[in-house]
């Protein structure tokens, strides 16, 4: 029984949908309450893309004592910014503490989710065929993880290894290998830094260039460490310095008018970046993007331009022909022979839940109410599909500030809807259609002045070219989150 009933409510089933950082939070606020829930994760381990993510060099951007739970601060981080293996053992230690593995059944990836109006429950159907229910569903896939594979021509025929960097492949020639890397975000970008000096030849395939933001990276020393297990406060002295929180709020001023004199400081911090650390005039117009700094999203790195110009890497800016068995065909007839071709080409972000089934009242279908752009109201709740809840949903603040603060700050406002349910005050809770069309409208105007849409191509645009993430300040965000407006809900 759940433990704050207290007589009124019944007992809920919830099912949280995925075991990566958000449904391992979503599982640990449950058990503290006393809940029967169940956590159906579709691989065979926790931690979502810091699982499915094993590529070289592959580290967060987010300070490592920032990204870490509110309530569980971490002392045994080796560096500022932490390495992803680092940030998987993280979420399992924090699983295994809070007693939620348990809960958690793998190899369980749940196929659909189907509205029963009459009972007021959620059917569930698993990749095995096995049926259950819940009275509450939270959505917990993630934003990226479903890779996005380039359509070039002749991909299937290369003969030596071709992968995605989120399939990286353990047995594919780094050493001393000609290897070809497509693609310059976040993930090629730390690619390069971590082999360049591995490999015979490096082919670093650019469509367009990024905006690199300069930072500093260090290691924690074991005096720092046991520091920081004696006093957790100076843990949380890194997490909410002046330094890291005013980062924070001068990208998010700065993203959401591509006007502010927040965005015009950001380009110059680049641009001189860009101009003290390479020299080669021809490189430079090589890494010199055409739009403007953070209309895709702003890539940090503290060794990227050094790495760059290390004689094995060759940065190539023309557009490829096709792929060959032994390499890559450029459109000017250039051939780049190739051991291992990689591709660091991102993510479809439009994906969230799908492509699981999720159909809501009348038997709406969620792949038609997202049939123009994933949405959702608040980036938490959708029209039409009773006590359904999302954790990092379509339109929430995906890039501009730590996905965890994301995270807890929306369960929070989750918690208070579910409140209703669990009380027995209410069956179901949903918001209205008026309210999310408000919602949209108000959004949409909103992010076409964001530096999102400003004129480049990007992940963050969606099928319209919209702009999909949250448009305003990291203070609207926490506001907004603070308590549902019950006005904009319907309570059954």
């Amino acid at each position: 029984m759940s433990s704050d009933n207290n007589g009124a409510g019944k007992a809920l089933r919830y099912a949280v949908v995925g075991a990566g950082m958000a449904g391992i939070l979503a599982a640990i606020k449950l058990k503290e309450r006393g809940e029967e829930f169940t956590v159906y994760e579709k691989a065979a381990r926790l931690g979502g893309t810091w699982r499915e993510n094993r590529y070289p060099g592959l580290t967060c951007d987010v300070p490592a004592h920032a990204y870490t739970y509110s309530f569980e601060p971490y002392p045994e981080w080796k560096a500022f910014y932490a390495k992803g293996d680092e940030i998987q053992t993280y979420f399992e230690k924090t699983a295994e503490k809070y007693g939620v593995m348990p809960h958690i059944r793998f190899n369980s990836e749940v196929v659909s989710t189907v509205w029963d109006a009459d009972r007021a429950v959620w059917k569930l159907g698993l990749v095995n065929g096995e049926q259950t229910e819940a009275d509450v569903v939270i959505a917990a896939s993630g934003v990226l993880h479903h890779p996005n594979l380039p359509a070039i021509p002749g991909l299937e025929t290369f003969k030596g290894h071709a992968f995605h960097t989120a399939r990286w492949d353990d047995e594919a020639p780094i050493e001393g290998a000609k290897v070809g890397l497509i693609g310059c975000g976040s993930t090629g970008i730390q690619i390069v830094t971590a082999i360049n000096k591995k490999v015979e030849k490096l082919v670093h395939f650019q469509r367009s260039p990024q905006w690199i933001m300069p930072v500093e990276q260090f290691e924690y020393t074991e005096a720092d460490r046991e520091a920081f297990r004696k006093d957790p406060a100076l843990m949380d002295a890194i997490r909410f310095s002046d330094e890291y929180i005013g980062n924070v709020r001068r990208f998010t001023d700065a993203i959401t008018d591509f006007h502010s004199p927040e965005i015009k400081q950001i380009e110059e911090i680049c641009q001189q970046y860009l101009d003290a650390k390479i020299a080669d005039p021809e490189l430079k117009q090589k890494l010199t993007p055409n739009y403007r700094a953070a209309c895709k999203r702003l890539v940090y790195s503290w060794s990227y331009y050094d790495e760059v110009q290390n004689p094995s890497v060759y940065v190539e800016t023309g557009g490829i022909e096709r792929v060959e068995p032994n390499g890559v065909r450029m459109k000017d007839g250039t051939f780049h022979e190739l051991d291992t071709l990689i591709l660091a080409t991102g993510f479809k972000a439009d994906r969230f839940i799908r492509p699981t089934t999720v159909l809501g009242e009348g038997g709406v279908s969620l792949d038609d109410v997202w049939a123009t752009r994933p949405t959702a109201y608040y980036a938490v709740t959708i029209p039409g599909f009773p006590n359904f809840f999302m954790l990092n949903g379509p339109t929430g603040p995906v890039g501009n500030f730590s996905l965890i603060d994301i995270a807890e700050r929306q369960w929070d406002y989750i918690d208070q809807l579910i409140g209703l349910l669990r009380k027995g005050e209410a069956t179901t809770v949903v918001p209205s259609t008026a309210a999310h069309e408000n919602y949209e409208e108000r959004r949409i105007a909103a992010a076409k002045n964001t530096i999102f849409g400003s004129g480049c191509a990007s992940w963050y645009l969606d099928a319209t070219g919209v702009p999909s993430s949250w448009p305003w300040s990291y203070d609207a965000f926490a506001e907004a989150m603070a308590a549902p407006k019950m006005e904009d809900y319907v309570v059954q």
